[in-house]
């Protein structure tokens, strides 16, 4: 499934799509160019989800995992600053797979090797202009809900 969006609100409306039909147990691999919306998408996916405080997320560039809580227990990984999947698996990234949690990876494409025997849901990200992103979204479960707008329209 492809998806356009016109704006950062409307990749996070989006997200929030994505989040309102997370059953849990699911982890998400994205990949894309810095800037391209990904932590824009892990917003909507928290709110969605029911996650408080969503003033608090953001790229967990430094320390590595944020975790947010909501219905599921949100735990988003940025793999960007790491150098190997031997430091991704010293982060605890078994003990975020349980049926009651969602993972999300930005720069899923670092430690690919980490997530081979995983069902990942894998989403691109590619600019198509300032404003604009092509969102690819491959592996989804038949649940996941996602309603493509018309160009600009948000809501």
């Amino acid at each position: 499934m492809e998806v356009i969006t016109y704006s950062a609100a409307e990749t996070i409306d989006l997200g929030r799509q994505i989040g309102s039909t997370l059953k849990g147990g699911e982890v998400f691999a994205l990949e894309g160019p810095l800037g391209s919306g990904k932590t824009q998408l892990i917003k909507g996916i928290a709110a969605g989800a029911g996650a408080e405080a969503l003033d608090q997320v953001n790229s967990p560039t430094f320390v590595l995992v944020n975790e947010y809580q909501g219905r599921l227990d949100l735990f988003h990984i940025d793999a960007y600053r790491l150098d190997t999947v031997a430091d991704f698996e010293m982060l605890g990234f078994d003990d975020f797979l349980y049926p009651q949690s969602v993972v999300l990876i930005e720069w899923a494409d670092k430690v690919t090797a980490a997530l081979d025997t995983l069902d990942c849901i894998s989403i691109r990200f590619r600019h198509i202009s300032q404003e604009q992103r092509r969102i690819s979204i491959q592996n989804h479960p038949s649940y996941l809900e996602i309603r493509p707008r018309a160009p600009g329209k948000q809501g």
